[in-house]
């Protein structure tokens, strides 16, 4: 099943809905076709294409912005599914500063890492390895990050993403 980008009235990312959705929002005038998936229903008297994004006719007011979660979808994304420590391919977090040595599960202690850096560093601080850090970890900012922290996006949401902190090295 496929899925929509929802945006507000002001094109502001709100979340992602199914396709079916997106749909209804469209046939009832609730929500604008920003942009088409490029598939096509067919019913008995026409077609119909299906929206891949949708802005909404009236503006919704969120009233609490909830915190980025923390998951391993999103530091991928956040880290751009680098190696914070060689720049290779990453294939698993690692806390930068290990939680036996009382470092917390945070956004700033937690990174993407390759397997061999992970395995490499173990428990150890970086200052006994004598590593550095190729850019700082810390909490993503944006209403993007809400759509990117899922890890499920599309490249044809991207240019209604980067205005709300989103680039495309995260996609």
């Amino acid at each position: 099943m496929s899925r929509a980008l929802i945006l507000n009235a002001t094109y502001e990312p709100l979340g992602v809905v199914s396709d079916r959705r997106a749909l209804i929002l469209v046939l009832n005038h609730r929500a604008t076709t920003v942009e088409d998936s490029g598939v096509v229903l067919h019913y008995a008297t026409g077609q119909v294409s299906l929206p891949s994004v949708i802005r909404l006719n009236k503006f919704v007011r969120i009233p609490y912005r909830h915190a980025v979660p923390l998951s391993r979808r999103a530091i991928f994304a956040r880290d751009g599914g680098r190696c914070v420590y060689c720049g290779n391919s990453a294939t698993s977090i690692d806390h930068v500063i290990p939680r036996s040595r009382g470092g917390g599960h945070n956004w700033e202690n937690v990174v993407a890492a390759c397997h061999r850096c992970n395995h490499a560093k173990a428990d150890k601080p970086l200052k006994e390895l004598g590593w550095r850090l190729r850019s700082l970890p810390r909490e993503p900012v944006g209403a993007a990050w809400r759509i990117l922290g899922t890890g499920r996006t599309e490249n044809r949401w991207l240019p209604y993403l980067e205005p709300f902190g989103a680039s495309a090295a995260t996609a």
